[in-house]
């Protein structure tokens, strides 16, 4: 059971480095907004500064809405960390925790960033994504020269935005009915997000193998003896 934790904690330690490491990289080397080519035109780096959940998901702007979210991500966290151990003891394959430490990694990614995030990195108010009209939090920007106010969103533990920053810029074919010419995958994303993804992809996939029916409900019980 140890050493099947001990991969499932090592993935999450790996994931998380790359994560957090993408993240740093894009929040100090990119102005908000700013793309970059990857490959071609169809897969470019955006960044971007996202108020909620994996894909733009959210609760809301307010800081409520921002708690809320937080908190529902420690308890996530820890049900999955909890499952996790609970599994392994019952003898459940590594495929199977790995699978649930890919979630567990993304999970706690963006975490990082909604706890952290407003300490490490000096928030600039004339970006669109730190400003929350209604918010009473004054600040001016100084863009251009011109001095102007601005309502700030909240700032601290727990309310920190997600930076994403991976980006697919393929379109349907325009003959396609009702999205021809549109994005196929619009939304903006990060390691994590892929992370989850992945998890979740996986075990819809391989849900028969992951939660099988204890063999049809021991062969219907017998038939019925």
């Amino acid at each position: 059971m140890r050493k099947k934790l001990l991969y499932v904690f090592l993935l999450v330690a790996i994931l998380l480095i790359i994560d957090q490491l993408m993240k740093i990289y894009i929040k100090t080397s990119f102005e908000l907004g700013q793309t970059k080519a990857l490959f071609g035109d169809w897969f470019v780096l955006h960044y971007i500064e996202n108020p909620g959940m994996a894909f733009g998901t959210t609760f809301g702007s307010g800081i409520w809405h921002k708690l809320a979210l937080s908190i529902f991500r420690f308890i996530a966290i820890g049900f999955i960390v909890y499952y996790l151990v609970k599994q392994a003891r019952k003898g459940a394959s590594l495929e199977f925790l790995l699978v649930f430490g890919l979630i567990l990694a993304g999970a706690t990614g963006n975490l990082i960033d909604s706890m952290f995030y407003d300490y490490f990195f000096t928030l600039n108010p004339c970006d669109s994504f730190n400003q929350l009209s209604g918010s009473g939090i004054k600040g001016v920007c100084t863009d251009y020269g011109f001095n102007y106010p601005v309502e700030l969103r909240h700032q601290g533990f727990m309310l920190g935005s997600v930076v994403d920053m991976f980006q697919f810029n393929v379109n349907w074919p325009k003959w396609v009915p009702g999205v021809g010419g549109e994005q196929i995958f619009p939304a903006i994303w990060n390691v994590a997000d892929a992370s989850i993804s992945t998890g979740v992809i996986l075990i819809l996939i391989r849900q028969k193998v992951y939660f099988p029916k204890k063999k049809e409900s021991e062969e219907s019980t017998e038939s019925v003896d």
